[in-house]
């Protein structure tokens, strides 16, 4: 590893370090400084981080940017602010009959300097989120955010050093070499967001240092097409939750399983909001490109290896946009073995699995890995019940996409592949702190009776304990 990269890590975590063991239970106040400058930093800087994004992105909608990014993070600081003071104080717990006068006392403190990984495809919301939390519990925290949005990211460096003090919290830019070496630091606690073959790697880099971890990832989140759903605004709602950021969104719908006689008539209602919503895909304004040309060549293989296979391509547009915008195209009739149907999209690609009974697409679901998230369509309530008794997932949307991801008084993680911990609101808050349990004892205690030599005493007391727990 290159050796002036070690040394600027090294001094970046050593000097947050230090300033930690200098204070290492902020006030509410000084946390709510930080907090009120992270929200006027975003504030201030908003139209200038949204035209970042779309330069990363070739052209990125600037309302999704302002929607997705930027009020999401002051939404998430304002929750934090408003409830901070509660979250802090130490918390009374139950005390056993038998151990009283004595009490149980919960205190959260912060863990120290948090390491904070984030991604490409919303990469301000996705450093920042975790960081409103961290600085909440009273950490410290560095941010190493993604090099395939080089200004976006170079912006959040320069922001971030002109509101916070680089103890307080500094973003390290760089490239995959930086990152690789930024999740072997020591830290306190590492958060990464990304793809579950690269939370894999950070996993084990952590666990070197015996660093815990908080990994939100991915998988292929499927939408549940019950019988009784409104199929006009099934089909609506479906088509905002996978073309929203052209589909590049962690929990977007990966692929819909749908009663077999409903396969062709919602696909068409998909389509028709598909060009309700975007008129055009050419020099749409409000039509987000796909980030890279990497990932857009890899969308097109993913097409072309379908169609390969037998599947049916129904595009939405008749369109050959010559950027990196990509016509929203469904699926059907994909073989399951299809790449698409094995790999995380990540794009506005939308395979239609159809089925007979329920049962069928919950054995679908069962079989793969758990997914970051699951959206049920119907109105039903003992259908929904069933699949919400009988599937895993990080999270749910019924009757709509992805907005369980904004709700802060709901954790928001994965589960198995998709994930492991949470954040958002007091669960974030909870990620970063350590919950130290103190026990504090009564002069007028009777613990000495279970105190050597044992005897009779003792024997009768334990007996009598037995009785009354």
């Amino acid at each position: 590893m290159d050796t002036a990269l070690q040394e600027r890590l090294h001094l970046a975590l050593t000097a947050q370090r230090r300033a930690y063991e200098a204070e290492r239970m902020p006030t509410y106040e000084v946390r709510r400084d930080r907090l009120q400058r992270l929200i006027a930093m975003t504030q201030k800087h908003g139209d200038a981080l949204a035209a970042a994004m779309a330069q990363d992105f070739g052209h990125r909608a600037r309302q999704e940017s302002l929607l997705a990014d930027i009020f999401t993070v002051e939404s998430g600081a304002r929750h934090a602010l408003k409830r901070l003071r509660r979250w802090m104080k130490p918390r009374r717990v139950e005390t056993p009959l038998h151990f009283l006068p004595a009490r149980n006392v919960l205190m959260r403190q912060p863990l120290g300097v948090v390491g904070i990984v984030s991604p490409w495809n919303y990469p301000y919301y996705l450093a920042m989120e975790p960081a409103v939390a961290a600085l909440a519990a009273g950490n410290r925290v560095l941010i190493k955010p993604s090099e395939l949005t080089p200004a976006t990211s170079e912006l959040m460096a320069r922001i971030v050093a002109e509101h916070f003090q680089p103890e307080e919290m500094q973003v390290i830019t760089g490239d995959a070499e930086v990152g690789k070496a930024f999740t072997e630091l020591p830290f306190d606690h590492l958060f990464f967001t990304g793809s579950t073959p690269v939370g894999r790697l950070v996993a084990q880099a952590a666990a070197k240092n015996l660093t815990p971890v908080t990994l939100e990832l991915g998988g292929k989140s499927p939408a549940i097409v019950d019988r009784s759903c409104n199929v006009e605004l099934t089909a609506s709602r479906l088509a905002f939750g996978k073309l929203f950021n052209a589909g590049q969104t962690c929990v977007a719908p990966d692929y819909l399983l749908v009663p077999k006689e409903m396969v062709e008539p919602l696909s068409q209602k998909i389509l028709a909001e598909m060009r309700r919503m975007y008129p055009r895909i050419t020099g749409n304004a409000d039509y987000t490109s796909v980030a890279t040309p990497r990932h857009h060549a890899r969308l097109q293989g993913l097409i072309k290896d379908a169609a390969d296979r037998g599947a049916r391509v129904l595009r939405s547009h008749d369109e050959q946009p010559d950027d990196r915008r990509l016509v929203p195209a469904l699926l059907l009739d994909v073989p399951l073995e299809a790449t698409v149907m094995q790999e995380e999209i990540f794009g506005p690609l939308l395979p239609i699995v159809g089925y007979d009974k329920v049962d069928e697409a919950l054995a679908h679901v069962n079989r793969g890995d758990r997914p970051l998230a699951l959206y049920w369509f119907g109105q039903d309530s003992a259908e929904r019940d069933r699949v919400m008794r009988e599937t895993h997932a990080g999270g749910v949307t019924v009757n709509d996409c992805i907005w369980h991801l904004g709700q802060e008084e709901q954790p928001f993680g994965g589960v198995g592949a998709s994930g492991m911990g949470s954040y958002h609101g007091e669960w974030g808050f909870r990620t970063f702190s350590k919950e130290k349990p103190l026990f504090i004892q009564s002069r007028f205690a009777g613990t000495n009776l279970f105190q050597p030599p044992y005897g009779a005493t003792f024997e009768r007391l334990l007996s009598l304990l037995k009785k009354v727990v």
